[in-house]
């Protein structure tokens, strides 16, 4: 397979859409009322942007 297939392989754009719903998952539990709220939200945001820069790079590669 050529880098120009391999850079538009299904895989990696699922792999954005999971990233980008486990950040606004870490976005919408910032509005959420329990008392470590915000930094479980950090927490799942870092984790959904680590995905979404893994996948990104996935294709640049």
């Amino acid at each position: 397979m050529n880098s120009m297939q391999e850079a538009n392989s299904e895989r990696h754009y699922i792999l954005i859409v999971i990233a980008i719903v486990i950040g606004l998952v870490g976005v919408y539990l910032r509005f959420a009322d329990f008392k470590h709220a915000s930094a479980i939200a950090n927490a799942i945001l870092i984790a959904g942007v680590a995905v979404c820069l893994k996948a990104v790079f996935a294709i640049l590669k």
